[in-house]
């Protein structure tokens, strides 16, 4: 019978939670609101084009990080460390960001290898946050997983918020009292050669390491772990990854979850993706104001995720994920059906005036309604999912388990922006591109009302 581990201090879960604002920046600046559109709209230069390769670098990423995240998990459970893990992949994270500064617009030669560079920092990200989860229930109790998972989702889209605000200060210094004006970014980055979106990837590292240290320093890494040669973990972590293969009839509720969360999160994870690619083919918007659109949607998102820590607590985290998919199933059908001249799927609308102020028209305040709707509820939904697992899992194969959590979060990840990048090709459409989406959440969501949250036997 395994020993319920001890918590760790305060310190050390603030640290572990720290992680999240330590990682976040990638997700927000980089995958989501700054560099993804940059990528998409100047650098490939054609929307849909830039849609479909952009859907490449995610399903690759996703691909890669299937096949390994579960071996890995595995093997870290057999050695009981997990930093040593986190340390090498958050490295593939740093360099990976770093290449992004050689994006070059004009240079049709420099999209495949910044692709590769992207998948790279993707891969660093996600299995390094595999292992990270997998610590979560070794420094809590039970009963306030579900707190701690939201406070480390909130402190996370805090760190993006700050993120953004930086992004948009050096790019409208004026609005901050920073420069007489705006005509001039700060530290004297060039527009022309687009140097601030290029930034973003350099940037992000530079924080990654500030901020992901004290994780490193003060929470604990498997207290009273097995001290095992790097071998003798990859032999063993094997071997039991391949006995819990065939055991999972064993985990058949375990594994119903692992199934739903496959099909919905890899559904939310698009619409994040796309959703700021969607908005600046559809709207023309600048960074400057995709910039606002994110510091907005993560405003809301950090009350989604702390108030959904403590919903996830008091009514259990497969009823919160659940709330949670229901408004990211209606965000999602909401956007999708605004375009440059209709909203709501049917009803017309004035054309967008190329004079309008920020968020102007009719089109852009209803998809921001929605959009506002997928910022409170993706917190909600990514922070009790992570409780959920935890929840239900073995507590001495909780790395494997966080193993399969990950692979269950990636092995469609690639099946979700490869369907948005074939029919973007196939219809010439960037909405049709993003309807994709709400299949992979509504299937999600029916599969998850089997599941019974109770923690199973090893």
């Amino acid at each position: 019978m395994s020993e319920t581990p001890r918590e760790a201090s305060k310190l050390g879960q603030f640290s572990w939670a720290l992680f999240d604002w330590a990682n976040q920046p990638f997700f927000t600046i980089i995958t989501t609101f700054i560099f993804a559109p940059y990528f998409a709209n100047v650098l490939v230069g054609d929307p849909v084009k830039g849609q479909s390769a952009w859907a490449f670098t995610q399903s690759a990423s996703g691909i890669l990080i299937a096949l390994m995240s579960p071996f890995l998990g595995a093997m870290a459970d057999a050695g009981g460390r997990r930093k040593p893990y986190i340390f090498v992949f958050q490295l593939l994270l740093a360099a990976g960001c770093a290449g992004l500064w050689f994006a070059y617009p004009n240079r049709p030669d420099l999209i495949l290898p910044i692709s590769w560079a992207v998948i790279m920092a993707t891969v660093g990200a996600e299995m390094s946050i595999v292992f990270n989860n997998a610590q979560l229930p070794g420094i809590v109790r039970p009963e306030r997983m579900g707190r701690l998972s939201g406070f480390g989702w909130g402190l996370g889209y805090c760190g993006g918020l700050v993120a953004l605000f930086i992004v948009l200060a050096v790019s409208m210094p004026a609005m901050f009292g920073l420069a007489p004006n705006n005509d001039t970014p700060l530290f004297g980055l060039d527009v022309q050669s687009h140097e601030l979106e290029r930034l973003v990837g350099p940037a992000s590292a530079l924080w990654l390491a500030v901020f992901v240290l004290p994780m490193f320093l003060f929470t604990p890494d498997s207290a009273g772990a097995r001290r095992q040669s790097l071998w003798v973990a990859a032999k063993q972590g094997g071997a039991s990854l391949v006995s819990t293969v065939r055991r999972l009839g064993n985990f058949r509720n375990a594994a119903t979850y692992l199934i739903a969360f496959m099909l919905y999160n890899d559904g939310l994870a698009a619409i994040i993706a796309f959703g700021g690619v969607y908005a600046a083919a559809t709207f023309g918007w600048s960074t400057v104001t995709l910039g606002i659109f994110g510091i907005i949607l993560t405003v809301f998102a950090i009350p989604g995720a702390f108030l959904g820590g403590r919903l996830d607590d008091w009514i259990g985290s497969k009823r919160t994920v659940q709330l949670a998919i229901a408004g990211v199933i209606v965000a999602t059908l909401g956007i999708v059906g605004v375009t440059a001249n209709h909203v709501l799927y049917v009803i017309p609308v004035d054309p967008i005036s190329p004079t309008r102020g920020l968020f102007g028209s009719v089109q852009e305040k209803t998809l921001m309604g929605f959009a506002l709707i997928l910022g409170f509820c993706m917190g909600p939904m990514q922070a009790a999912s992570r409780t959920l697992i935890g929840r239900l899992a073995p507590r001495e194969m909780s790395g494997e388990f966080f193993g399969l959590f990950a692979l269950s979060g990636r092995a469609t990840a690639w099946m979700a922006p490869l369907a948005i990048g074939i029919v973007t090709a196939a219809t010439g459409s960037t909405r049709l591109g993003m309807a994709c989406v709400a299949v992979f959440l509504v299937l999600g969501f029916v599969l998850l009302w089997g599941v019974r949250e109770e923690r199973a036997a090893a």
